[in-house]
Parts: C-alpha cells; structure tokens; sequence
C-alpha cells in the first residue's frame, strides 16, 4: 500500500500540519518545507461561507486579481493535482484576503528517478 502512495505522488493539505487554508498561515513558509512534485496533489480545506480558492496566473496572483482563474473551487474541500512542472498561482477570490496574505505558489519539480548500481 506504501508503495502504491509512493507511485502515485504525495498528497498536501495546504497549511498543515499549523494551518489550513486561512488568514493566518504564513504559505511562503508552508511552501518552503515541501518539495512538490508531478503525480502529488494539492489539498484545500476551508469554510466554503468564508473562503474560497481560485488558480490564477502569475500576474493574477502577483495583484491578486482572480477576474481572469484558470479554474475556481468553491467547496471547501478541494483537491488539485500538480500534473505538470511549473508554478501555478492560487488565491483566496473572497475580497481583501489575497491581500492579507492569503495566496500560495506552487513549484512544481519532476519526479527525478533513482538508480542504483550495485558492485559485483
């Protein structure tokens, strides 16, 4: 069962274990503690009547303008896969959040695979 989970990626619930996806959690040092990588998904847990999330661009995330998402999720209970490499940008839409900081940027790595050669 490890080794499937392994296989199949990490799954992160954003701001845990301090946090969640709040007004309170520091995401620029949730965010510096994980290595992401393709197959590992993304998990947003929230009050749905307070918050909600919203993948954006850079320039979306930078001014925290969700006018333009590339996806939204409203349900408080949301899952992202990170399926490819490279940033992606997500944001609470609810008005003034994303300015108090609630905003997170996710860099996504390859898997690198190991081998090892032994000695004969």
């Amino acid at each position: 069962m490890t080794i499937l989970g392994m296989a199949l990626g990490a799954s992160h619930t954003v701001g845990a274990p301090d946090g969640s996806w709040d007004l309170q959690t520091n995401y620029s040092r949730w965010v510096s503690r994980i290595r992401f990588t393709t197959g590992d998904e993304l998990k947003f847990q929230y009050s749905a009547v307070v918050h909600n999330m919203v993948e954006v661009s850079k320039t979306g995330c930078d001014s925290c303008n969700g006018s333009s998402p590339i996806a939204t999720f409203p349900t408080g209970n949301d899952v992202v896969p990170l399926a490819t490499v490279g940033t992606q940008y997500f944001i609470c839409g609810i008005s003034g959040h994303c300015d108090a900081g609630m905003k997170v940027e996710v860099n996504v790595k390859s898997k690198e695979v190991r081998t090892v050669k032994r000695c004969r």
